[in-house]
């Protein structure tokens, strides 16, 4: 994934956001739910990259049987 990319999709985040923030019959708790939902997504999707949760597909729930 090249910086151009990156920046587009940040630049539409902060676009959702401002969108987000600017319609006035959302209530205020549901505004930042929605907002700290997005920041999570985006800082996932940035970190992901960099093999930070390359760990994950590591870890195993229960008994696997073939």
């Amino acid at each position: 994934m090249d910086l151009l990319t990156i920046v587009i999709i940040l630049i539409a985040v902060g676009i959702l956001l401002f969108i987000i923030n600017r319609i006035p019959f959302i209530d205020a708790g549901v505004k930042t739910i929605l907002y700290w939902v997005v920041i999570g997504v985006v800082v996932i999707w940035l970190l992901a990259p960099l093999g930070v949760f390359h760990y994950i597909g590591n870890v195993h729930i229960g008994r696997f049987r073939n």
